[in-house]
């Protein structure tokens, strides 16, 4: 089990890592597209790029802050339950997080797959979509693995307060 925790953690960190690879492509694309619009020589797609770097930024970021618990929680009425129920509303909501990102990993590879065989591209590049929706796809079933990860952690005693 350790090595399933340790794996989900080293995917999350990679896939964390490309995001922001992206995020910073996405300041130089912008920071250039505007320096040379000032020499009437913008880049062309940049708003295309922009977008689907964006879409990279965002899902590729979303396991590890998930793991590392860098997202906001509400959770005053919470901590006033006892600890029992305190563990059972924890993993009721990991699985329920864990459902959704199943039912957007799935949807998201079948509509890829429809881009794919359509061939939809971007208006502007020709830049096909089914690339950055099979990735977010995969982001998906990522955050499921650590949704699951968090269970085992609960149940060890390992989640933090």
């Amino acid at each position: 089990m350790n090595a399933i925790l340790a794996a989900a953690k080293s995917v999350s960190r990679l896939l964390n890592v490309i995001g922001g690879i992206s995020l910073v492509f996405i300041v130089a694309l912008t920071t250039a597209d505007v320096i040379l619009r000032l020499f009437r020589r913008p880049i062309l797609g940049t708003y295309e790029i922009v977008g689907f770097s964006g879409c990279v930024v965002i899902l590729f970021a979303l396991p590890l802050t998930s793991w590392m618990r860098g997202h906001i929680f509400v959770d005053f009425l919470i901590i006033k339950l006892p600890r029992s129920l305190q563990i059972a509303f924890n993993v009721f909501t990991r699985c329920l997080v864990t459902f959704l990102f199943f039912l957007f990993a799935w949807n998201l590879i079948k509509y890829g797959t429809d881009l794919r065989t359509t061939g939809e591209v971007s208006t502007t590049l020709k830049i096909p979509f089914y690339p950055v929706i099979y990735a977010a796809g995969v982001c998906c079933v990522v955050q499921c693995l650590v949704m699951l990860c968090d269970i085992v952690k609960i149940f060890r005693g390992e989640y933090g307060e």
